[in-house]
């Protein structure tokens, strides 16, 4: 048994990927016999899309020990309480994804079938008015949760978080290189497989330097050093269902205090994004080459940026899917490598997160049983084909006809499983979260609602109510809401206090 054992754990490719992934087995992994190596070279650099996250990301933090103060001053953060979409379901319309819940269940009943019953009683009420994060956000304040406040929305503030993802993978790095990961530079020129297995031995550098490994895990990009350039995997192509395939970013000028949330523009041939950081502001437009020319999407970034641009814009390609096998033989493809969904929700981080869990479950010796492998890839899979469903519905579900774009996203064939969704909630408002996926029925509210998907009805017992008691509810939890907000600091001013940016 002892002769199976995993000893030699080789990382391929640094950045976000790498360095969260060496974190999370550093920190895992109490056996001194395992070597983690992680190579990388500086002179292919890393691709960093993603500044912003969702929640999930502070249970990595808590599980790696993080002191969040020294997180958010290393890495130039500012605190998330939700995205703002601009223009998706109708020109000059907006509405905010809130990473906290809309009022609170009512009956055993979730709080959107009681409001869409009140929204017939009182037309001009806004579901805005029954979630602090909305509320907060768009006030630009932001506290952390305070537990002296029992069955208040200031006990169950949930929020992620916006920051360099450069200055990420560095204090991901020290975090590691500090627990006994060893970092080697160069660039790997030669891949070795065993002859009869196919299985990564050893990858050879460009000085000739030579490392074997047991396990490899490919965090090298797109280009999937491992995973598809050396075992030729394949690639699932999801891109007809989510057609953009380029961006164009660029940093520039804060003009204000940061926003505690991030922006999701609408244009004729894709989106932007707008990120808020300490000192700077993170840009990026990500647009269908098949719509639109690469100048003309520099041109449209460069219109929705607020202050003066700090840097050159900086083009990336990427085709929507994901490799047929995250796990080959004796590699796992982490990160790009095993897939890209593009950064319209922020997912990317959590996806290489979750990968790092599935990993440590399913974590294998010499023998690599297949089972354990397929039981892997099932799960990766599913996982990516939900955050997939839940990306498209933004595109599928708006009323926008003025572009070619907008009119082929409007009118093209979605999965089946999105398909099934839309109509439970069209029928009577129903909305079920499956396998613990990222995405509850907040979140798909949020986006339904915001975009003009409107039920037919509504739960039967949301009727179960006085119309006089279910008013009183409604009014005293606006009141509570509203209350909240009103004691909140600045984001602003939370950030001076606690957790300044050393730059």
């Amino acid at each position: 048994m002892s002769d199976q054992k995993i000893k030699d754990i080789v990382i391929v490719g640094g950045g976000t990927a790498g360095w969260m992934v060496a974190a999370g087995l550093s920190r895992l992994i109490n056996d001194k016999d395992i070597n983690i190596r992680l190579i990388e070279s500086e002179a292919i650099g890393t691709v960093g899309v993603g500044e912003a996250t969702i929640p999930h990301i502070n249970y990595y933090n808590r599980l790696l020990g993080l002191d969040e103060n020294e997180f958010i001053r290393k890495t130039n953060a500012t605190f998330k309480l939700g995205i703002e979409f601009v223009n998706w379901g109708k020109l000059g319309e907006s509405y905010v994804h809130p990473f906290g819940e809309y009022g609170m269940a009512m009956e055993g009943l979730r709080f959107h079938h009681f409001w869409h019953r009140y929204s017939q009683i009182d037309p001009t009420s806004s579901i805005d008015d029954f979630c602090l994060q909305n509320l907060a956000a768009k006030a630009g304040k932001f506290q952390r949760p305070d537990g002296n406040y029992k069955n208040s929305p200031l006990n169950s503030i949930t929020y992620a978080y916006q920051f360099d993802a450069s200055l990420y993978a560095k204090f991901m790095r020290e975090f590691s290189e500090t627990r006994g990961v060893t970092r080697t530079e160069g660039k790997i020129t030669t891949v070795k497989q065993h002859p009869n297995s196919g299985h990564i031995e050893n990858v050879t550098l460009e000085n000739g330097d030579s490392f074997n490994g047991d396990l490899f895990i490919d965090c090298s990009g797109f280009r999937g050093l491992l995973i598809e350039q050396t075992l030729q995997t394949g690639y699932e192509d999801w891109s007809a269902m989510l057609p953009c395939d380029r961006a164009v970013a660029r940093g520039s000028e804060s003009i204000g205090d940061p926003s505690p949330y991030t922006r999701a523009t609408a244009k004729s041939a894709g989106w932007q994004w707008r990120i808020p950081l300490q000192s700077r502001v993170g840009n990026g437009h990500v647009y269908c080459s098949e719509y639109m020319s690469d100048s003309d999407a520099v041109e449209s970034l460069n219109a929705g940026i607020d202050g003066t641009p700090i840097s050159a814009p900086n083009f990336l390609r990427f085709k929507t899917g994901i490799r047929k096998k995250t796990w080959n033989k004796n590699v796992i493809s982490l990160g790009l490598a095993a897939g890209f969904l593009e950064p319209l929700e922020s997912t990317s981080i959590h996806l290489i997160q979750t990968a790092v869990a599935r990993l440590m479950a399913s974590f294998p010796d010499k023998n690599f049983a297949q089972s354990n492998v397929d039981y892997y890839n099932a799960r990766t899979k599913l996982e990516y084909e939900q955050v997939r469903d839940f990306l498209i519905l933004h595109y599928y579900a708006t009323d926008r006809e003025d572009t070619a774009f907008w009119r082929y996203c409007k009118n093209m064939d979605i999965p089946d499983s999105l398909k099934t969704r839309i109509a439970l909630y069209k029928d009577n408002a129903r909305l079920y979260r499956h396998d613990n996926e990222i995405f509850g029925e907040t979140s798909w509210f949020a986006v339904m609602h915001g975009q003009g998907i409107l039920p037919k009805s509504y739960h039967p017992l949301a009727n179960s109510l006085p119309e006089a008691e279910l008013t009183g509810r409604m009014d005293q939890l606006k009141r509570v809401t509203q209350a909240c907000l009103d004691q909140m600091p600045s984001h602003q001013s939370f950030i001076d206090d606690f957790c300044k940016a050393e730059l």
